[in-house]
């Protein structure tokens, strides 16, 4: 599926993530997307795209977003601001919390849709 508004990519993302999608995640991101993780470190393009989200899919999360804030720039741009909470298991099995915030730069593409250029979480804590 598709985000066809803005705010549908956030929508999406929160539904592939927590039904283990990466496929589904991965086809809401630009072939040159970047993702910021809470640590600093980049990841470049779809296949490190990959690998960080196979890491959260791994720990098996439910991940809520709360929209805070759209803000486009004409008519194929926009940066999407949000809260998020994940509750997951760790590499030990227990469970863990965490949450931040999420701020991501959406590019509209020629067919309508709605892609991530850059992604980019902190993290408040586990």
């Amino acid at each position: 599926m598709s985000a066809h508004t803005p705010e549908a990519c956030e929508e999406l993302f929160a539904q592939y993530l927590n039904t283990g999608n990466v496929d589904g995640l991965l086809a809401l991101y630009e072939p040159q997307a970047s993702h910021v993780r809470s640590d600093g470190r980049v990841a470049h393009g779809k296949d490190a795209i990959r690998l960080v989200r196979d890491e959260f899919v791994a720990m098996q999360p439910t991940l809520h977003v709360r929209m805070k804030k759209t803000v486009q720039a004409g008519d194929d741009l926009a940066v999407l601001y949000d809260d998020w909470t994940l509750t997951a298991k760790g590499s030990d099995a227990k469970p863990i919390e965490m949450n931040g915030k999420g701020r991501h730069v959406i590019r509209r593409q020629r067919d309508g849709t709605w892609m991530f250029v850059v992604t980019g979480v902190t993290n408040a804590g586990f």
